[in-house]
């Protein structure tokens, strides 16, 4: 078939036509020439686009799987007790629908301007076409006719443009929002469950024991090893100083910890402890949690800074956050062969910043809850397969089962129900350990280490992916990340102090692995 004679020549755009018509020869912008859909949603003030700098990693939700399963998402954010959340899958199924019709509205008014563009440029090229041509009654207008129908179309298209935009934006953001799906091994409800026990009880019944208990609080001030008082001078609540054997103990657990996982096989880094805001959200950890309450430390932005659009900086609760960024807007190759394919495990010792505002941390005192730490942790790139992650998860566990086995703390492996569950967790499991001074509350019991399967929600939102030998991605396409607490320090500083006092002597007895 001849091709015409419109499909030969240069495309001219119809605001350009119009303006070369109406004599306007002044270069216009490009942003009042092309309103695509695609130059919208990067430019609207209303989507994450606008407020997510230009570097950072532009997220990739499985929005489609989300909105032919508005029930199951509905439901995963109610046993997640994430309640505000629960109304986003059938907000956003709500909000597709609208976008549709503002999609065929305006591909309605896209097919009237290119006839109206026809008839501008090459009246002859229309004359034999068929009578839907003729009926649009393009050839019954005057030219400036055209040009005032060409003008008012591309407003027209450009409002409807723009409400596209929004939608799409409110869309992602409503998906962005939603939790992780849960696995099937985590207890539904507020309730953990029981799956092992680490040593023994040191007091299996309290009331036949006349052993005296101290908190870690009273043998850090008897021994001088502890100093919360100058650290509430210095810096406020939830700091501390750790003096002479207590800080040489710090710097035998992160030894400890980091040897254990090196000779397992993890790779040591040390990772920077500001972030950026947008790494960090990514990774699950918002400013606020789903109860309003200040999670982690912003630095303040100069004016300056914060009009330039420069990007916001955290404080790190935790290197899995700089860990997980490590791979951001990158991709992994994978062999051919599935089994071929080794995860990528980390292992870092960092200083982590918790804001821990509410009544949390106002009701624990001592190290157990502290806005500065030390924490070994473990951090894993898996290939997307539930076996992959659990091989890496399972050997998480067991690193850690291990390293406090070794310090002779009595402990219990509890698989976390899904009301404990953070935002990027499909499955959770903590390990508690017995702190006498928490008797009183939940018998004791505190939790020392957490191990958790991600899936492929931070990948996603990373925007890292997973590619084959010949640069396709391979099936699932996302990587899945799996990380897991090796020591978090002053925690375990805390249950040595209290499990190793004697009274009689008034000194703390070390395990065996710690000593020099």
């Amino acid at each position: 078939m001849r091709p015409s004679r419109l499909a030969m020549r240069p495309y001219t755009c119809l605001q350009c036509l119009t303006r070369t018509r109406l004599g306007l020869t002044q270069t216009p912008r490009i942003a009042s020439l092309h309103n695509s859909s695609r130059f919208l949603q990067q430019q609207s003030s209303d989507s994450p686009a606008a407020s997510r700098p230009s570097i950072a990693p532009k997220p990739v939700v499985d929005i489609k799987h989300i909105r032919q399963n508005p029930d199951l998402y509905t439901q995963n954010c109610i046993e997640r007790n994430y309640h505000q959340q629960a109304t986003c899958p059938q907000r956003i199924n709500h909000l597709h629908v609208i976008w549709q019709a503002k999609q065929r509205e305006a591909r309605s008014l896209r097919e009237r301007s290119n006839i109206l563009r026809r008839q501008l440029t090459d009246p002859g090229s229309i004359r034999d076409e068929n009578a839907d041509t003729i009926a649009a009654g393009t050839q019954l207008l005057t030219r400036d006719e055209l040009i005032a129908e060409a003008r008012k179309l591309k407003s027209l298209l450009s409002t409807i443009e723009a409400q596209e935009t929004r939608i799409l934006s409110e869309i992602e953001s409503l998906a962005l929002s939603i939790p992780n799906l849960t696995s099937e091994e985590s207890p539904r409800g507020p309730e953990p469950k029981l799956l092992s026990l680490i040593n023994e009880h040191p007091e299996p019944v309290p009331s036949a024991s006349d052993r005296v208990w101290r908190s870690h609080v009273h043998i850090g001030n008897e021994l001088g090893l502890l100093d919360f008082a100058s650290a509430g001078t210095t810096s406020g609540w939830g700091w501390y100083f750790l003096l002479d054997e207590a800080a040489q103990l710090e710097q035998a657990l992160i030894a400890y910890a980091l040897d254990l996982a090196v000779r397992s096989g993890w790779r040591q880094v040390s990772p920077p402890s500001i972030v950026y805001s947008h790494i960090a959200s990514a990774c699950g950890f918002q400013p606020r949690d789903q109860n309003g309450e200040t999670q982690i430390y912003t630095l303040a932005q100069s004016a300056d800074d914060a009009g330039r659009g420069k990007p916001e900086l955290s404080m790190a609760g935790t290197s899995e956050i700089p860990l997980a960024g490590m791979h951001a807007s990158k991709t992994l190759l994978c062999p051919g062969d599935i089994s071929e394919f080794s995860p990528l495990k980390y292992v870092a010792v960092s200083r982590c910043y918790r804001a821990e505002a509410g009544s949390r941390g106002l009701e624990t005192k001592g190290l157990y809850r502290v806005h500065e730490f030390t924490k070994v942790e473990l951090f894993g790139w898996t290939y997307p397969s539930l076996d992959s992650a659990s091989d890496v998860f399972n050997e998480i566990v067991d690193l850690q089962t291990d390293l406090l086995s070794s310090l002779g703390l009595h402990c219990r492996v509890l698989e976390m129900p899904t009301h404990d569950l953070g935002a990027s967790a499909a499955r959770k499991i903590d390990i508690e350990a017995f702190f006498p001074s928490r008797r009183e509350r939940n018998e004791g019991w505190g939790e020392v280490t957490s191990a958790s399967i991600c899936t492929d929600y931070q990948a996603r939102r990373l925007a890292t992916r997973l590619k084959g030998e010949d640069g396709k991605m391979i099936e699932g396409g996302y990587p899945f990340t799996v990380n897991g607490t090796a020591m978090a320090v002053p925690r375990v500083v805390a249950a040595l102090l209290e499990n190793g006092w004697d009274e009689e002597t008034g000194t703390v007895v070390i395990p065996e692995v710690l000593r020099g």
